[in-house]
């Protein structure tokens, strides 16, 4: 994630046409995140505990819709949810992108197994099309990724394109706990699905020990 962060404060979302930039991310990370923060607290986003989740997706109607990259969602992910990542790999072999992943290698891959990315640039689109609900923005969802930082990007972005039935999941799936969410598929418990690299391997050990459950 903090790749990712880094990324996306001197990124500027492009358009599918060439030639036409349209910055989502209209300043810095501090930027953004404040922005979305401050919807939060105004309340026109709904802020929801990993432990409350299961009635905002039942009993209040939300769609849980999960931002993660996709090698973090095959670790553990919630069935039925709707995934459009935020962020995807980013496969330019130019040589300044090559320094920048052999940085992010040594700083970052090695230790959390994160992949080197770029902001998704029709993230807004893929999530129109993910929800289908005929061009309405009026669907109701519940905006979740590993920590809270992503997904209170996703929801900023996706509020200034007119989504007011928005909530947010606090603190991400790092904060759930077992049964919080009842049908979740994948080799890992999502509360550490967002750990590889060698910290999945220093996990597995504290598991193994008991030292977390």
């Amino acid at each position: 994630m903090a790749m990712g962060a880094a990324a996306v404060a001197s990124t500027c979302i492009r358009s599918a046409s060439p030639g036409l930039p349209r910055c989502r991310v209209r300043a810095q990370a501090t930027s953004w995140a404040g922005g979305a923060e401050a919807l939060v607290r105004s309340g026109a986003v709904k802020a929801v505990r990993p432990r409350d989740a299961a009635e905002a997706l039942g009993a209040e109607g939300f769609r849980l819709l999960d931002v993660r990259p996709e090698w973090e969602r095959a670790r553990a992910s919630v069935r039925g949810s709707v995934h459009v990542p935020l962020f995807v790999g980013d496969d330019e072999m130019g040589p300044v992108t090559l320094l920048k992943k052999w940085v992010h290698l040594g700083y970052i891959g090695l230790w959390t197994g994160q992949g080197f990315t770029k902001m998704n640039d029709r993230f807004v689109e893929d999530v129109a099309a993910a929800v289908a609900d005929g061009g309405s923005k009026d669907a109701k969802l519940l905006v979740a990724c590993g920590e809270g930082l992503r997904s209170l990007i996703a929801v900023r972005m996706l509020h200034d394109d007119g989504y007011r039935n928005l909530a947010w999941l606090a603190g991400g799936f790092s904060k759930c706990a077992d049964g919080d969410f009842a049908d979740v598929e994948g080799e890992s418990k999502l509360q550490y699905a967002t750990i590889g690299g060698a910290s999945y391997i220093f996990l597995q050990i504290l598991l193994l020990l008991g030292v977390v459950k």
